[in-house]
Parts: C-alpha cells; structure tokens; sequence
C-alpha cells in the first residue's frame, strides 16, 4: 500500500468576504508549449470566456506533457496581479491539487467536464 501524505488543513478560518473576492472560472486549454530556457514552466494560451486569449505559466511541466493538455478544461483563479516570469506575464493561477506518495510530490492539475464553458464561475 502507498504511503499518502496530505498537507495538514488550516486552522484559520477566512470569511465569506474574503473567500469571494476570488474569481475561479473554469478555463479551456487552447494551447500549451514549454518555456525556452525554464526547466519547469509551461505556457498556457487560455480561453477564458472574454473572447480574448489569457496567458498562465505553471510550474507543472515535470508532471504533464504540454500536448496531452490541449483541448482540456481547467480550473484557474484569474483575479491575480500579473506576475512576470521568464520575461512573460503570468495572468492568474491554474489550480491544482497536490499530495505526497512514498516521499514524492505528486500533482494533479483539477481538469473538470468539458460540457462545462470557458468563463463558467465557481462558487
């Protein structure tokens, strides 16, 4: 049997206000390549919903090939403040979730129905 190790939960409550001054939507991967020079970012070309391509970096590349994630729909958070990495500004966050097993991290990237629409708002 695997030795799972999951992240202790927080003690801290947050209150409802703060919690929904998160914007997660659901995101379709329209393309995804890897980040010359970087050993572990991806780039992510995103339809969001707007009708306008959003740019996510994530540090995912050692768990996921980039073609395998074409087409998939994603959870991401995109309330953020750009973040520039690598010279390219990183416009949100795509969540993921992550454990250990027998000493090694391991991460799943939350990847939801398809029938679900880019944009579509998680509460």
């Amino acid at each position: 049997m695997e030795n799972i190790e999951i992240e202790p939960l927080f003690t801290d409550y947050v209150s409802f206000d703060t919690f929904s001054l998160s914007d997660f939507r659901v995101v379709k991967i329209k393309d995804c390549f890897e980040v010359p020079k970087s050993n572990k970012l991806l780039q992510f070309i995103l339809d969001d919903g707007t009708g306008v391509d959003r740019i996510i970096l994530s540090g995912i590349k050692a768990y996921y090939n980039p073609e395998d994630l074409i087409g998939k729909s994603v959870v991401a958070i995109l309330n953020l403040p750009p973040r520039n990495m690598m010279g390219i500004d990183s416009c949100g966050m795509l969540i993921s979730a992550v454990h250990k097993v027998d000493g090694e991290e391991v991460l799943n990237l939350l990847i939801v129905d398809d029938k679900i629409p880019a944009g579509a708002k998680l509460y």
